[in-house]
């Protein structure tokens, strides 16, 4: 994944920068038919069957929110993790796709 060729908000860019730096560009991968400018879905590499939804509108300026997403929908956390800074943003992604450092 080319972060830098993406057409995304810089604060998702530099989510998805800090994401590669940590955890390799091959630990998750995008939804290829996102348009939003200021969101991406994420899924997880080893299990496709969870994935991330971040987004940065109705946000404070710096802040994100993320959408946790399960095999069975009624177990999906959302708009639950709203003004969340960029490291709380990161924890969350590290513990929901079992990531380590």
């Amino acid at each position: 994944m080319n972060v830098w060729a993406i057409n995304k908000a810089v604060a998702i860019k530099l989510f998805l920068i800090e994401l590669v730096h940590r955890y390799g560009e091959n630990m998750f991968y995008l939804d290829g038919d996102s348009q939003q400018f200021q969101a991406v879905e994420i899924y997880s590499a080893t299990n496709p069957d969870i994935s991330v939804y971040v987004y940065t509108f109705a946000q404070p300026l710096d802040k994100y929110a993320v959408d946790l997403k399960y095999p069975l929908p009624e177990n999906d956390i959302i708009g639950e993790n709203e003004n969340l800074s960029l490291e709380q943003l990161i924890s969350i992604v590290t513990i929901h796709f079992e990531l380590t450092d």
